[in-house]
């Protein structure tokens, strides 16, 4: 008489990694690629009369949000 063999079910068991994500793990390439996309779309040619630039002017609103969450 020959021994069977256990088998393996064709799906994973339940017990398997969990594939959840911080929420950081999103939002610092969500902010780097606005960061980059800003310097890239900026005024190549930019004059210091001229005002503010777009990058000065997000990371302004950038640091008023955060101050506000904070409070």
């Amino acid at each position: 008489m020959s021994a069977r063999t256990p088998t393996r079910p064709a799906t994973p068991a339940d017990g398997g990694m969990d594939a959840r994500l911080p929420w950081w793990a999103l939002a610092l390439p969500a902010l780097a690629f606005a960061a980059l996309l800003l310097l890239v779309a900026g005024p190549s040619d930019a004059q210091a009369a001229s005002g503010p630039g777009a990058l000065s002017q997000f990371l302004e609103l950038l640091r008023q949000v955060l101050g506000h969450q904070g409070a």
